[in-house]
C-alpha cells in the first residue's frame, strides 16, 4: 500500500474543534505530515483561519449581543446566506470570539470543547506548524467575493509569508476552488505548490463571475482534454472523494482519474476521508445512525490503492492503521 501523504483536514478536527491549536498540535502528534486551514479575511485585512466567512457555524457570535447589529443577509458565490461575516469584523472583533464544534451532532464528544479556545490567524497557524514541523496547505476560500470588496486574498497570503521560512519552495501548498487567485499567488512570487480544488458538480466561481457562457464545469475539467488544459497552470488537483468512485456495472469500483490526471502531470489529492456513515459511500455504511462509524476500513483502502499524493483526513491517526 502506497503511504500517501496525511493532510490533517483542518487540524485533527475528528477529534477537536477544527482549526483550533489544539486540533493542529494533535495532528502533529497523532502523525499528520501537513495541516490545512482555510483562510478568509477580516475588515482590516488579516487573514484568520476559519471554515467559511459566515461565522456562526464555528464560532460563539450569535451569542454575542455587542455583534448583534452585524447580522446580514448575503450572497456568497450564488449562495444566500444570512449570518456574521468576517469581512464584517476587525480582528479586533473576531479575536474576542470563541471557536465552536462545526458537526455537534455527529462529533458530540468534541462540542463539548465549545468555547475553550479562540480563533487563530493564519500567522499564528504557521508559528504552530513551524514548531510542530507541519507543512502546511493553505486553501483561500471565496477569492472572487473577497477580491470584489477589496481584499485580495492572494496579496493578504502574500503579504503574511513575505521575508518568511514559508515563502520558499516546500513546505507551503496554496489551493482553491477557483483557479484566478491560485494565478495570482504564483505572480505575487510564493513559490508554493498549487492545487486545484474540484467540486464533484458545478462550477468554479471565477469563472462564473467572469460571465462565461461556455464556462467549463468541473466535471468538464476532469476530462482528457480539461486535466491537460489544468496541468499548464498548476501542480495537482484535489477533488471531492466522491469523483474517485464508479458504480458502472453496479459494483463500487474506484474510477480512472487518478489515473488520468498522473498521465497528465497531475498529482491527485482528495477530500475528504471520514469514518462517520455520514460521510461513507453507501455500501460502507453499518447500521443507520449518521454519527456511528462504518466500514470506514474498506473504503480507504480502496484510495490507497490508488496510489495518491496525498489524503485529506479528519482523523489522521486512522489513516496510519493502514499503513503497513
Amino acid at each position: 500500500m502506497h503511504a500517501s501523504r496525511i493532510i490533517a483536514h483542518r487540524g485533527a478536527s475528528g477529534w477537536a474543534p477544527e482549526h483550533t491549536e489544539t486540533a493542529v498540535r494533535l495532528a502533529a502528534s497523532l502523525g499528520a505530515h501537513a495541516v490545512e486551514p482555510d483562510l478568509v479575511a477580516t475588515r482590516d485585512g488579516v487573514l484568520v483561519v476559519r471554515h467559511d466567512n459566515e461565522l456562526s457555524e464555528t464560532t460563539d457570535i450569535a451569542r454575542r449581543p455587542e455583534l448583534a447589529d452585524r447580522r446580514r443577509t448575503a450572497t456568497i458565490d450564488g449562495v444566500e446566506l444570512t449570518g456574521w461575516f468576517v469581512e464584517d469584523l476587525t480582528w479586533s472583533e473576531v479575536a474576542s470570539l470563541r471557536a465552536r464544534e462545526r458537526l455537534p451532532q455527529l462529533r458530540p464528544a468534541s462540542a463539548r470543547r465549545d468555547g475553550a479556545e479562540g480563533v487563530l490567524r493564519f500567522t499564528d497557524l504557521l508559528a504552530i506548524a513551524d514548531e510542530t514541523g507541519l507543512d502546511v496547505v493553505a486553501e483561500l476560500k471565496h477569492a472572487t467575493h473577497f477580491a470584489s470588496i477589496g481584499l485580495p486574498l492572494d496579496a493578504l497570503l502574500a503579504d503574511a509569508v513575505s521575508g518568511t521560512a514559508w515563502e520558499a519552495p516546500g513546505r507551503l501548498a496554496i489551493e482553491s476552488f477557483e483557479e484566478t487567485v491560485l494565478h495570482g499567488v504564483r505572480e505575487r512570487g510564493v513559490e508554493a505548490r498549487l492545487i486545484y480544488l474540484m467540486a464533484a458538480g458545478g462550477t468554479a466561481p471565477d469563472l462564473v463571475a467572469a460571465g462565461h457562457a461556455s464556462a467549463p464545469t468541473y466535471a468538464d475539467q476532469r476530462t482528457d482534454a480539461g486535466l491537460a488544459q489544468l496541468a499548464r497552470c498548476v501542480d495537482a488537483i484535489s477533488v471531492d472523494k466522491a469523483v474517485l468512485f464508479s458504480r458502472e456495472g453496479g459494483a463500487l469500483r474506484t474510477s480512472d482519474l487518478a489515473e488520468r490526471a498522473r498521465a497528465a502531470g497531475l498529482g491527485t489529492i482528495t477530500w475528504t476521508l471520514r469514518p462517520e456513515n455520514a460521510f461513507l459511500e453507501p455500501e460502507h455504511r453499518l447500521g443507520e445512525h449518521p454519527a456511528a462509524w462504518g466500514d470506514w476500513q474498506t473504503e480507504w483502502s480502496m484510495v490507497a490503492d490508488l496510489d495518491l499524493e496525498a489524503v485529506f483526513l479528519d482523523h489522521p491517526d486512522l489513516w496510519r492503521r493502514l499503513e503497513p
